[in-house]
């Protein structure tokens, strides 16, 4: 796989209003990558296109994933984005924004989840958000994490019976959805053995499972140049493994999801696999003009056909 790393200004997922640099002096408690802050603080995102595979209803669907890192200043009472000149009560957090679309038989899928995980990991240990959101033609369901105190409040609204409206409370424990960010912040504090890890809130709401913490193996393999975060879950069937470059900054090479897909005879472990094209260093909140779609060919290959 041929790698291409273009820095550029370019390119626009969506529309967003202007995105004034993070502040750097809320993250100063935790020591980070000499280049960490000539790299997050430059006032660019780092956008990547993955070529996915994606199994549904027992079927391999050809479709697209994109990993967008980018950091801002956040408000932790209120959990938003913070818009004012008025850092005093923000905390810079890395964000991601995680993308999939794919397409079965007629109709289409479109997922997103948002999750913001602070860099002052002293003063802010926990992920303090995760939104997730999930398009299709049957209808779409919606399902938010946020930090409280001591556990994570959840919040789902679904058009299947068995999901409707619900609320709870979960433990404070790790989240499948925080580790693309925990690997780009440091690798090496992601706890490795048995723990509890809340799965996926994509996976959670494509396989209709309850929103609980499983017992899961976290280990760590190295190659030459790169290095798999595996997550192993004991009692569902679902095996993820993540593979990033050794070096800073960390960049997601790619990953695979194992898990069951199909009903009744047509039921079978099957697994999603999503591998990096290209990279791009843009401010994409500001192209958004129509002179702009021509930059989506640098980041997107199938627009290139």
């Amino acid at each position: 796989m041929k790698l291409k790393l273009l820095i550029v200004v370019s390119w626009c997922i969506t529309a967003c209003s202007s995105q004034p640099n993070p502040s750097e002096e809320t993250t100063k408690a935790t020591e980070h990558h000499p280049d960490f802050s000539s790299y997050w603080y430059a006032g660019v995102a780092e956008l990547n296109h993955y070529q996915l595979s994606q199994a549904r209803y027992g079927e391999e669907r050809k479709g697209d994933a994109v990993l967008i890192f980018v950091t801002e200043d956040f408000l932790p009472k209120k959990q938003v984005k913070n818009e004012s000149a008025d850092n005093s009560k923000s905390t810079t957090v890395l964000k991601t924004n995680f993308i999939k679309k794919f397409t079965t038989g007629i109709y289409d899928y479109s997922l997103m989840s948002s999750i913001f995980t602070p860099i002052n990991s002293n003063e802010y240990p926990s992920t303090l958000k995760v939104s997730t959101s999930s398009q299709e033609w049957c209808g779409h369901t919606y399902l938010q994490l946020n930090k409280r105190k001591q556990n994570f409040e959840f919040t789902g609204h679904s058009y299947f019976m068995n999901e409707a409206d619900e609320k709870g409370q979960i433990a404070n424990v790790l989240l499948e959805d925080e580790l693309f960010n925990r690997i780009r912040l440091d690798y090496q504090t992601i706890p490795t053995g048995e723990v509890d890890l809340l799965p996926s809130t994509q996976w959670l709401r494509l396989s209709h499972t309850a929103i609980k913490p499983q017992k899961a193996v976290i280990s760590l393999t190295e190659t030459e140049f790169a290095l798999t975060l595996n997550i192993k879950y004991h009692k569902i069937e679902r095996e993820v493994n993540i593979k990033f470059e050794k070096e800073f900054p960390n960049k997601i090479l790619g990953w695979e999801e194992s898990f069951p897909s199909g009903y009744g005879e047509n039921r079978k472990i099957m697994t999603t696999i999503a591998v990096l094209d290209t990279t791009i260093l843009s401010p994409y909140w500001s192209k958004n003009k129509n002179e702009d779609e021509k930059l989506r060919e640098l980041l997107n290959p199938t627009d290139r056909n």
